[in-house]
Protein backbone atom coordinates (compact mmCIF):
# COMPACT_ATOMS: atom_id res chain seq x y z
CA UNK A 1 0.00 0.00 0.00
CA UNK A 2 1.32 3.53 -0.62
CA UNK A 3 -0.37 6.86 -0.49
CA UNK A 4 0.18 8.50 -3.59
CA UNK A 5 -1.16 12.41 -4.51
CA UNK A 6 -1.04 11.15 -8.29
CA UNK A 7 -0.58 7.45 -9.99
CA UNK A 8 3.00 6.04 -9.09
CA UNK A 9 4.13 3.55 -12.19
CA UNK A 10 3.78 -0.01 -11.30
CA UNK A 11 7.04 -1.83 -11.24
CA UNK A 12 8.34 -4.59 -12.63
CA UNK A 13 7.21 -7.22 -10.26
CA UNK A 14 3.97 -6.82 -10.68
CA UNK A 15 1.14 -9.87 -10.42
CA UNK A 16 -0.08 -11.59 -13.21
CA UNK A 17 -3.32 -10.28 -12.38
CA UNK A 18 -1.91 -7.06 -11.98
CA UNK A 19 -0.58 -7.37 -16.13
CA UNK A 20 -4.01 -9.16 -16.84
CA UNK A 21 -5.69 -5.96 -16.17
CA UNK A 22 -3.48 -3.59 -17.52
CA UNK A 23 -2.53 -1.95 -13.63
CA UNK A 24 -0.05 0.74 -14.10
CA UNK A 25 -0.27 2.42 -10.99
CA UNK A 26 -2.17 3.38 -7.21
CA UNK A 27 -4.03 6.42 -6.31
CA UNK A 28 -6.34 7.59 -3.38
CA UNK A 29 -9.91 8.92 -4.55
CA UNK A 30 -13.64 8.39 -3.82
CA UNK A 31 -15.13 5.24 -5.00
CA UNK A 32 -18.77 4.34 -5.33
CA UNK A 33 -20.18 0.90 -4.33
CA UNK A 34 -20.88 0.22 -8.25
CA UNK A 35 -17.05 0.63 -8.82
CA UNK A 36 -15.93 -1.28 -5.95
CA UNK A 37 -17.69 -4.55 -6.68
CA UNK A 38 -16.84 -4.33 -10.57
CA UNK A 39 -13.57 -3.83 -9.92
CA UNK A 40 -12.66 -6.82 -6.86
CA UNK A 41 -14.56 -8.87 -9.18
CA UNK A 42 -12.38 -8.63 -12.03
CA UNK A 43 -9.06 -8.26 -9.50
CA UNK A 44 -10.46 -11.86 -7.62
CA UNK A 45 -11.11 -13.72 -11.08
CA UNK A 46 -7.69 -12.96 -12.15
CA UNK A 47 -5.81 -13.29 -9.14
CA UNK A 48 -7.86 -16.69 -7.79
CA UNK A 49 -5.11 -18.90 -9.53
CA UNK A 50 -2.07 -17.63 -7.66
CA UNK A 51 -3.49 -16.62 -4.63
CA UNK A 52 -4.67 -20.38 -4.22
CA UNK A 53 -0.87 -21.44 -5.22
CA UNK A 54 0.61 -19.19 -2.65
CA UNK A 55 -1.81 -19.71 0.11
CA UNK A 56 -4.00 -23.08 -0.47
CA UNK A 57 -1.73 -24.75 1.82
CA UNK A 58 -1.83 -22.88 4.33
CA UNK A 59 -5.76 -22.09 4.59
CA UNK A 60 -6.45 -25.62 4.02
CA UNK A 61 -8.87 -27.35 1.70
CA UNK A 62 -11.56 -27.96 4.70
CA UNK A 63 -10.03 -26.11 7.69
CA UNK A 64 -10.96 -22.84 9.23
CA UNK A 65 -8.15 -20.86 9.61
CA UNK A 66 -8.96 -16.67 10.96
CA UNK A 67 -5.59 -15.08 9.88
CA UNK A 68 -2.34 -15.20 8.70
CA UNK A 69 -1.31 -15.61 12.30
CA UNK A 70 -2.69 -19.36 11.84
CA UNK A 71 -5.81 -18.94 14.24
CA UNK A 72 -7.92 -22.00 14.03
CA UNK A 73 -11.83 -21.80 14.89
CA UNK A 74 -11.36 -25.28 16.44
CA UNK A 75 -8.85 -23.50 18.90
CA UNK A 76 -10.69 -19.88 19.78
CA UNK A 77 -14.24 -21.20 18.75
CA UNK A 78 -16.01 -17.81 18.23
CA UNK A 79 -18.43 -19.17 16.33
CA UNK A 80 -19.98 -21.22 19.57
CA UNK A 81 -21.73 -24.71 18.64
CA UNK A 82 -22.15 -25.30 14.79
CA UNK A 83 -23.87 -28.35 14.85
CA UNK A 84 -27.00 -28.27 13.00
CA UNK A 85 -26.88 -24.45 12.51
CA UNK A 86 -27.56 -22.88 9.00
CA UNK A 87 -24.12 -20.78 8.48
CA UNK A 88 -23.17 -17.98 5.79
CA UNK A 89 -19.63 -17.93 4.62
CA UNK A 90 -19.43 -14.30 3.39
CA UNK A 91 -16.13 -13.88 0.96
CA UNK A 92 -15.35 -17.64 1.37
CA UNK A 93 -12.65 -17.31 -1.45
CA UNK A 94 -11.90 -21.86 -1.82
CA UNK A 95 -14.42 -22.22 0.83
CA UNK A 96 -12.08 -24.30 2.70
CA UNK A 97 -13.82 -22.53 6.14
CA UNK A 98 -17.55 -23.68 5.02
CA UNK A 99 -16.19 -27.29 4.15
CA UNK A 100 -14.55 -27.42 7.54
CA UNK A 101 -18.05 -26.51 9.34
CA UNK A 102 -19.52 -28.80 7.35
CA UNK A 103 -17.32 -31.15 8.86
CA UNK A 104 -18.79 -30.13 11.93
CA UNK A 105 -22.38 -30.59 10.67
CA UNK A 106 -23.54 -27.40 10.56
CA UNK A 107 -25.13 -26.43 7.16
CA UNK A 108 -22.79 -24.09 5.15
CA UNK A 109 -23.08 -21.88 2.47
CA UNK A 110 -20.49 -20.02 0.76
CA UNK A 111 -20.47 -16.81 -0.89
CA UNK A 112 -17.80 -14.50 -3.18
CA UNK A 113 -18.12 -11.93 -5.68
CA UNK A 114 -15.74 -13.97 -7.67
CA UNK A 115 -16.29 -16.67 -10.20
CA UNK A 116 -12.57 -17.61 -10.07
CA UNK A 117 -12.78 -18.17 -6.50
CA UNK A 118 -15.43 -19.96 -6.50
CA UNK A 119 -14.33 -22.47 -9.38
CA UNK A 120 -11.15 -23.32 -6.72
CA UNK A 121 -14.19 -23.57 -4.19
CA UNK A 122 -15.85 -26.03 -6.50
CA UNK A 123 -12.46 -28.19 -7.56
CA UNK A 124 -12.03 -28.04 -3.77
CA UNK A 125 -14.80 -30.38 -3.13
CA UNK A 126 -14.46 -32.76 -5.40
CA UNK A 127 -11.27 -33.31 -4.15
CA UNK A 128 -12.57 -33.58 -0.34
CA UNK A 129 -15.69 -34.92 -1.35
CA UNK A 130 -17.42 -32.35 0.65
CA UNK A 131 -19.24 -29.83 -1.35
CA UNK A 132 -21.43 -26.78 0.01
CA UNK A 133 -23.54 -24.61 -1.66
CA UNK A 134 -21.56 -21.56 -3.59
CA UNK A 135 -23.32 -18.29 -4.62
CA UNK A 136 -22.10 -15.72 -6.50
CA UNK A 137 -22.69 -12.14 -5.27
CA UNK A 138 -21.15 -9.19 -3.21
CA UNK A 139 -21.03 -9.07 0.54
CA UNK A 140 -23.64 -5.70 0.82
CA UNK A 141 -25.94 -7.38 -1.71
CA UNK A 142 -26.90 -10.44 0.03
CA UNK A 143 -29.57 -12.99 -1.92
CA UNK A 144 -31.36 -14.75 0.79
CA UNK A 145 -34.47 -14.36 2.74
CA UNK A 146 -34.74 -12.39 5.77
CA UNK A 147 -33.91 -14.58 9.21
CA UNK A 148 -32.76 -17.90 6.78
CA UNK A 149 -28.94 -18.29 8.65
CA UNK A 150 -28.30 -18.64 12.47
CA UNK A 151 -24.62 -17.66 11.91
CA UNK A 152 -22.69 -15.65 9.71
CA UNK A 153 -18.78 -15.47 9.51
CA UNK A 154 -15.87 -14.03 7.52
CA UNK A 155 -12.16 -14.71 7.31
CA UNK A 156 -10.76 -11.64 5.76
CA UNK A 157 -13.39 -12.11 3.12
CA UNK A 158 -15.46 -9.41 1.70
CA UNK A 159 -16.01 -6.70 4.03
CA UNK A 160 -12.79 -4.11 3.33
CA UNK A 161 -13.74 -4.64 -0.56
CA UNK A 162 -17.30 -3.08 -0.12
CA UNK A 163 -17.65 0.84 -0.22
CA UNK A 164 -20.49 1.12 2.37
CA UNK A 165 -19.34 -1.31 5.25
CA UNK A 166 -22.80 -0.31 6.80
CA UNK A 167 -24.75 -1.82 3.80
CA UNK A 168 -22.78 -5.09 4.60
CA UNK A 169 -23.68 -5.28 8.20
CA UNK A 170 -27.30 -4.41 7.42
CA UNK A 171 -27.67 -7.49 5.44
CA UNK A 172 -25.98 -9.61 7.74
CA UNK A 173 -28.23 -8.37 10.70
CA UNK A 174 -31.70 -8.81 7.84
CA UNK A 175 -30.22 -12.45 7.30
CA UNK A 176 -28.99 -13.66 10.51
CA UNK A 177 -31.93 -15.04 13.03
CA UNK A 178 -31.94 -12.58 16.16
CA UNK A 179 -29.90 -14.26 18.53
CA UNK A 180 -28.03 -15.48 16.08
CA UNK A 181 -23.65 -14.54 15.95
CA UNK A 182 -21.68 -12.28 13.17
CA UNK A 183 -18.07 -13.18 13.05
CA UNK A 184 -15.44 -11.43 10.96
CA UNK A 185 -11.71 -10.98 10.57
CA UNK A 186 -9.91 -8.07 9.05
CA UNK A 187 -6.53 -6.12 8.62
CA UNK A 188 -6.21 -4.95 12.01
CA UNK A 189 -7.14 -1.05 11.06
CA UNK A 190 -3.83 0.04 12.58
CA UNK A 191 -1.83 -1.45 10.20
CA UNK A 192 -2.93 1.15 7.57
CA UNK A 193 -0.25 3.35 9.20
CA UNK A 194 2.75 1.67 8.25
CA UNK A 195 3.90 0.61 4.17
CA UNK A 196 2.70 -3.06 3.35
CA UNK A 197 6.25 -4.31 4.16
CA UNK A 198 7.24 -7.02 5.77
CA UNK A 199 10.19 -6.18 6.69
CA UNK A 200 11.91 -2.70 8.76
CA UNK A 201 10.40 -0.52 6.34
CA UNK A 202 7.14 -1.76 6.98
CA UNK A 203 7.96 -0.89 10.98
CA UNK A 204 7.80 3.35 10.65
CA UNK A 205 4.41 5.12 10.03
CA UNK A 206 3.54 7.11 7.39
CA UNK A 207 0.00 7.00 6.84
CA UNK A 208 -2.35 9.03 8.55
CA UNK A 209 -4.83 6.35 10.35
CA UNK A 210 -7.56 9.34 9.87
CA UNK A 211 -7.78 9.34 6.23
CA UNK A 212 -10.36 6.90 5.17
CA UNK A 213 -9.55 7.69 1.10
CA UNK A 214 -10.13 4.45 -0.82
CA UNK A 215 -6.58 2.33 -1.67
CA UNK A 216 -6.81 1.99 -5.59
CA UNK A 217 -4.91 0.26 -8.30
CA UNK A 218 -5.46 1.53 -11.53
CA UNK A 219 -5.18 1.46 -15.52
CA UNK A 220 -4.04 3.64 -17.88
CA UNK A 221 -7.52 5.00 -17.82
CA UNK A 222 -7.93 5.70 -14.08
CA UNK A 223 -10.14 2.64 -14.04
CA UNK A 224 -9.93 0.66 -10.57
CA UNK A 225 -8.24 -3.00 -11.11
CA UNK A 226 -8.60 -3.24 -7.49
CA UNK A 227 -10.29 -1.21 -4.47
CA UNK A 228 -9.80 -1.54 -0.46
CA UNK A 229 -11.30 0.42 1.54
CA UNK A 230 -9.98 2.02 5.35
CA UNK A 231 -11.99 2.13 8.45
CA UNK A 232 -10.55 3.05 11.73
CA UNK A 233 -12.04 0.46 15.02
CA UNK A 234 -14.41 3.18 15.87
CA UNK A 235 -16.06 3.32 12.68
CA UNK A 236 -16.67 -0.55 12.71
CA UNK A 237 -18.10 -0.14 16.42
CA UNK A 238 -20.79 2.54 15.29
CA UNK A 239 -21.37 0.64 11.59
CA UNK A 240 -22.33 -2.53 13.52
CA UNK A 241 -24.43 -0.45 16.57
CA UNK A 242 -26.31 1.40 13.51
CA UNK A 243 -26.92 -2.18 11.48
CA UNK A 244 -28.47 -3.57 15.17
CA UNK A 245 -25.35 -5.67 15.67
CA UNK A 246 -23.97 -5.88 19.33
CA UNK A 247 -20.35 -6.80 19.86
CA UNK A 248 -19.43 -8.87 22.11
CA UNK A 249 -15.85 -9.61 21.86
CA UNK A 250 -12.65 -8.21 19.83
CA UNK A 251 -9.99 -10.64 19.17
CA UNK A 252 -6.36 -9.46 18.38
CA UNK A 253 -4.36 -12.52 17.45
CA UNK A 254 -0.51 -12.42 19.11
CA UNK A 255 1.88 -13.52 16.56
CA UNK A 256 2.73 -17.43 18.08
CA UNK A 257 6.38 -18.06 18.81
CA UNK A 258 8.00 -20.15 16.48
CA UNK A 259 5.55 -19.16 13.67
CA UNK A 260 8.03 -18.50 10.72
CA UNK A 261 5.34 -17.81 7.99
CA UNK A 262 5.65 -14.39 5.95
CA UNK A 263 1.83 -13.56 4.01
CA UNK A 264 1.75 -10.43 2.49
CA UNK A 265 2.71 -7.62 5.00
CA UNK A 266 2.13 -10.37 7.83
CA UNK A 267 5.82 -11.40 9.36
CA UNK A 268 7.22 -12.52 12.94
CA UNK A 269 8.88 -9.32 12.83
CA UNK A 270 5.74 -7.14 12.63
CA UNK A 271 3.85 -9.67 14.14
CA UNK A 272 5.39 -9.79 17.51
CA UNK A 273 4.95 -5.80 17.66
CA UNK A 274 1.70 -4.84 16.50
CA UNK A 275 -1.43 -6.36 16.08
CA UNK A 276 -2.06 -7.45 12.50
CA UNK A 277 -5.33 -8.46 12.69
CA UNK A 278 -8.59 -7.99 14.08
CA UNK A 279 -11.63 -10.18 14.55
CA UNK A 280 -15.01 -8.88 15.41
CA UNK A 281 -17.40 -11.22 17.68
CA UNK A 282 -21.16 -9.94 17.36
CA UNK A 283 -24.39 -11.17 18.35
CA UNK A 284 -27.74 -9.53 16.10
CA UNK A 285 -29.97 -8.24 18.64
Amino acid sequence: MTRPDEPESADSQNSSAELLLGTVGVRKRAVDAAESRSANRLWWDADADDYQAEHGDFLGDDDFVWCPEGLREEQAGLLGEVRGKRVLEIGCGAASCARWLAGQGAEAVGLDISAGMLRHALDAGKRTGTSVPLVQASADLLPFATGSFDLACSAFGGVPFVADVGAVFREVARVVRPGGAWVFAITHPMRWIFPDDPGPTGLTATHSYFDRTPYLEIDGDDRATYVEHHRTLGDFVRELAGAGLRLTDLVEPEWPEGHAQVWGQWSPLRGRLFPGTAIFVCTVD
